[in-house]
Parts: structure tokens; sequence; C-alpha cells
């Protein structure tokens, strides 16, 4: 099944966000994975079945510590929980200093996470920096989602981006996964955001990357941490999860095509 990469540039907010809602909202059997190298907090952010906490140490640092003598899918299973609402996930590690024993699990986990059965995985990788090791885990999935807020300097940082993280996964594979771009952008600007960003990455002269965006909206992120009464279906953020999952399954039926 399909691997999709979430992350960001500096200074871009919203990755935990917007993958644990696109995860939640896609319109296959989906699991969420933790991957940022700098540390997550879905551990503490999210209520787990029935309303109890998740257990910070029951993740991707206990898969790490299990699956020395070899990783597979079942394994992936077994470290994971079950989210209040019904998605399974992976937590990743709680402090970037962890990362430093985890850089050999990458590629075999991109593997193991591929095997899964009809599973697709949102990984939630954060925002990029300097952390090599990575690479192995995005040149694996099938597309990798650049996120960014409609702000000049934002954009320009995310231009960057491009160019040298396709540079990165060429080097690490032959044929590496299509990038594309989804703006966080106030509901009021939403449509404008989105055109604006199209065109100043179009300016620099790259092709149209931009495959939709996600409605920067407060209180849908506060519901979807269960801390806000009301429908979270009726969200601004779910119902621009629920399009952008839409686009992102119909761009890669078409690049899995011959």
């Amino acid at each position: 099944m399909a691997l999709i990469a979430l992350a960001a540039d500096k200074g871009a907010p919203g990755v935990t966000t917007a993958a644990t809602a696109l995860a939640a909202v896609w319109p296959r059997n989906a699991m969420l994975a933790e991957c940022d190298p700098s540390g997550g907090d879905l551990a503490y952010r999210l209520p787990g079945e029935h309303g109890r906490p998740l257990n910070p140490t029951q993740g991707l640092l206990s898969l790490g510590a299990a699956a020395r003598k070899g990783l597979g899918p079942q394994q992936v299973l077994e470290h994971t929980q079950r989210l209040i609402g019904g998605l399974d996930v992976l937590l990743g590690i709680t402090a970037a200093e962890q990362s430093a024993g985890l850089t050999w699990l990458w590629d075999p986990l991109a593997q193991a996470l591929r095997a899964l059965p009809d599973t697709d995985v949102v990984l939630d990788c954060g925002r990029l920096g300097a952390y090599p090791p990575l690479h192995g885990l995005l040149a694996a999935c099938d597309l990798v989602v650049l996120l960014v807020r409609p702000q000049l300097d934002q954009v320009a940082h995310l231009r960057d981006r491009v160019a040298s993280l396709g540079a990165a996964l060429a080097e690490r594979t032959r044929t590496p996964p299509p990038l594309g771009v989804a703006v966080i952008a106030e509901p009021k600007e939403y449509g404008r955001a989105i055109g604006e960003v199209r065109r100043v990455l179009s300016g620099a002269g790259l092709p149209d990357l931009v495959l939709g965006g996600i409605a920067y909206d407060v209180k849908g992120a506060e519901l979807l941490r269960g801390e806000w009464g009301g429908r979270l279906d009726r969200t601004l953020l779910i119902r621009s999860a629920r399009e952008l999952a839409t686009t992102l399954t119909g761009h890669l039926a078409r690049v899995a095509v011959p």
C-alpha cells in the first residue's frame, strides 16, 4: 500500500495536526506514524481508545528495541496503539536526543510499513532539517507533501527545500517519490493563499506542486485533541482535510500508472 509523508521547512507549523486529520479521514484504511526525529507529542496530545491516555513508551522506541534481529509488518502492529476514534498510530520518540540511537531504523521501517496489509500509512515527519537518516524513509514513500504557510519567507524556504530535498532523495533511489505542496491558510483567505503560493513557485521555475491545502482552524485542532466540544466532522479542519485526502489519493493513482 502507499506511504504518504507530511513534512515542513522551518517556521511552518501544523504538521502533526494536518497528518492526524488527514489520516483520520483517509478514504482507505490508514495508519498514522509519528516519524519526527526532533520528537513528537502525539502521546500527550491525543486520547487513546476508550479515553485512556496513550502509552508514550510504546511506539517507535519499543519497536526499535525489539527489531534488532529484523523488522516486519507484524512487529509494527504489535507496537501501535489505537486512538479514541479508531485510528491506529505508531508513536514516535519524545525527545530529539533519542533519534541518535535510531539512525539504522528508518530504512527497514519504511519496508515494514509498506508491507502492512491493506493499509496506507500517513507519516508525520515534522520539520525537515539536518537529519539525513530520515531521507531513507522519505525515499521509500509514494508521495512527500511539504506544508507551508502563505508567507513570503516560508515560501522562499520551501522553494529552496524542494530543490535540496529532491536532490537528496535522488541520491537514495533511482525513482524518487514525487513532491507536492499543501498550503496551511486561514479560512477567509484559503483560495487566495493557495493561488499565491502556486504563483510564487511557478515564478521560480518549479512545476505545479500545489495539491491543495488544510484550513488553519484552531477550534478544529482543539476538538481533534478532545479539548473542545462540538462536531469534529463539521470543522473546517476536517472538511479541508477530507478534500485534500481525496486529491492525494487521486494523485497517487495517477502517478502509479506506468
